[in-house]
């Protein structure tokens, strides 16, 4: 698996794997534009991601001036975009459980301080 350092280098390997999955000919700056990161960045985990196995880059040609590449997942990068995938949606719904409850806390207190008894507390700004 990708040796990843941090939660946010995981989700952008697992982003990157189901871009190319989804549009293997996609360039490295419409990959970039889609992450939202640099091209650099890109550049350095395909790097990574082929590496390890996980991507098969082939060399077309569009024209006979430009080429192009396709990035194709293999059997290992589809399995590991599928852990990927349970993990980043792991992470979600802890993260969307935390939000729903600190939500429901500050909507009590909403309620507690400036319900119709709260109004006897509160001062109006002058």
């Amino acid at each position: 698996m990708i040796n990843c350092h941090t939660q946010l280098q995981e989700h952008t390997n697992f982003q990157l794997l189901h871009i190319l999955h989804a549009i293997p000919e996609l360039a490295q700056r419409e990959i970039a534009q889609q992450l939202g990161i640099s091209t650099r960045e890109v550049n350095h985990s395909l790097k990574a991601i082929i590496k390890y196995g996980l991507v098969k880059v082939y060399n077309f040609s569009q024209s006979k001036k430009k080429f192009g590449y396709i990035y194709v997942l293999t059997l290992h990068g589809l399995a590991i975009k599928s852990k990927l995938a349970s993990r980043f949606l792991k992470s979600k719904l802890i993260e969307y459980i935390s939000i729903q409850t600190e939500i429901e806390l500050l909507q009590g207190e909403v309620g507690a301080n400036f319900g119709p008894s709260a109004e006897k507390h509160v001062k109006p700004p002058k």
